[in-house]
């Protein structure tokens, strides 16, 4: 019996970074496009798809924290492979436009925010307008007045790039996780690992949670702290760290966090 094509959601439409981040991911998978990033989840909740490629930090403008709510405030859902994606912003018009001519400037909230010096210096008549994604932008090209911010790989008819690379930054990644649903999706073995989890309210709470990884030996790669929901004053830490998912030194970590921690979540390895 021939093996079913796996279908991955992403933020489309195609063309998006998050469509390149999927191909490279997945290449033998079949791309499903969705509006938003909540909406390319609840297809893999529902079952429509066999996973989700989301964005979780750039370099930038750092983590992408609608998506490290999603992936926490499914318990389902797991990370099970990383791709780091170079990205490369361009402006693009109508042919024939000039950098004055610009009064509406189009695309997705983290393109407008990681162009923001270009933007102050040389579209300071502008008016900024947010879409859905990168690649939705070039819908809103009517005439010599609108542009949009892309990635470099596109190509369209009638419009045309100005100047180069216009990001903050020249050096621009943004980090991807593949998602799946089930924990038997996780991989056997791993260069890091994900979770998240909340302290104890109570004096050097983080530091004791932290010093569980330095007992273990384990070295953290990143952290970050999002406000927990309905709770002020409440946060919840997502931290990686280097460690093999089959290590059983890496087991009694996780363990010992689990324990520690409240609403610890496992969110992934890779």
């Amino acid at each position: 019996m021939r093996e079913q094509t796996m279908r991955v959601a992403y933020l489309g439409p195609e063309g998006s970074y998050s469509s390149l981040a999927a191909a490279k991911l997945c290449p033998q998978g079949e791309c499903v496009a969705y509006r938003s990033f909540p909406l390319a989840v609840e297809a893999l909740l529902r079952g429509e798809t066999d996973a989700a490629v989301l964005p979780v930090e750039n370099t930038l403008q750092g983590a992408v924290t609608q998506n490290l709510d999603l992936l926490y405030a499914n318990e389902s859902l797991y990370a099970v492979e990383e791709y780091l994606l170079p990205i490369e912003h361009r402006l693009i018009v109508p042919c024939g436009t000039q950098l004055g001519d610009i009064r509406r400037l189009f695309s997705h909230q983290q393109a407008i925010l990681q162009c923001s010096r270009f933007i102050a210096e040389h579209l300071p008549q502008a008016e900024v307008v947010y879409t859905d994604s990168t690649m939705q932008s070039l819908s809103c090209l009517k005439g010599k007045g609108d542009a949009g911010i892309v990635g470099s790989h596109v190509q369209r008819e009638g419009l045309c790039f100005l100047d180069g690379n216009i990001a903050d930054e020249r050096k621009n990644f943004t980090h991807f996780l593949l998602v799946r649903k089930g924990r038997e999706f996780l991989p056997a073995h791993s260069a890091r690992v994900y979770f998240a989890a909340s302290c104890p309210h109570e004096p050097g709470s983080l530091l004791k949670m932290l010093q569980i990884l330095s007992v273990y030996d384990l070295n953290m790669t990143k952290i970050e702290s999002r406000p927990i929901k309905n709770l002020p004053g409440a946060y919840c830490f997502f931290i990686e760290f280097e460690g093999d998912i089959a290590d059983a030194n890496v087991a009694s970590a996780l363990a010992r966090l689990s324990q520690y921690s409240d609403n610890f979540k496992l969110l992934g390895c890779y």
